[in-house]
């Protein structure tokens, strides 16, 4: 019963990657916003936080951002074989029409109604990302922490106005939170939260034994 669920577990898996894969245009960014929609919202198989971590994760390693969130995604879903499963459904359909594309390239790059057809691509590209940025950026926003957002702002100023890379925007993200002791543990928590629910209870805000983050 068990190999029965894991089974069918694996096959969505397969056909929700497959899906996502054959209809993502415009980089891997757009494939972490299907991921977001399939994966969290209608599957539920993954939380809005997770996905969040999944998608800084795919971004900061090397390779295929594509790539990096299906192994991700796969192996928190269903362990190695999910991940296999996961990455087979992802590079099957590009490597397909990349395939057919090779050999009517010149067909393709002179034709304008192709050039045409990419355009428009290109535009609703723009708006499935502002899309995801709309919804995970707007989950950080509703932490209601002024620390988190000064930190999102940073970091959307770093890379849109002094074109820092990406992933030095992530590992100096990463450090200044640990630093500000928003990891704890395993798992994550939010310290102005901590202290809101310490004021509430009448007592001083404090992490460890020691006062901070007063707000």
């Amino acid at each position: 019963m068990q190999d029965n669920t894991k089974g069918k577990t694996l096959m969505q898996l397969f056909l929700s990657t497959l899906y996502i894969s054959s209809f993502t245009f415009g980089g891997g960014f757009v494939i972490i916003t299907f991921m977001k929609k399939k994966f969290v919202d209608e599957l539920h198989w993954i939380d809005e936080n997770e996905m969040l971590d999944l998608a800084a994760l795919a971004q900061s390693s090397p390779g295929a951002i594509a790539v990096n969130a299906a192994i991700l995604v796969g192996w928190r879903v269903a362990g190695f074989a999910g991940m296999l499963t996961a990455v087979i459904g992802t590079i099957v359909p590009p490597m397909l029409i990349l395939t057919v594309i090779s050999f009517f390239y010149q067909a393709f790059a002179e034709n304008l109604y192709m050039a045409l057809l990419l355009k428009g691509m290109q535009a609703g590209v723009v708006a499935v990302i502002l899309d995801v940025v709309w919804g995970l950026g707007g989950k950080v926003v509703k932490e209601r922490s002024l620390f988190l957002c000064v930190v999102m702002a940073a970091a959307f100023v770093a890379t849109a106005v002094f074109q820092v890379n990406v992933i030095l925007i992530i590992l100096a993200a990463a450090g200044v939170l640990e630093q500000a002791g928003f990891f704890v543990g395993d798992g994550y928590s939010d310290p102005g939260a901590a202290c809101r629910k310490e004021k509430a209870d009448g007592a001083w805000c404090s992490r460890n034994g020691n006062s901070a983050f007063r707000e």
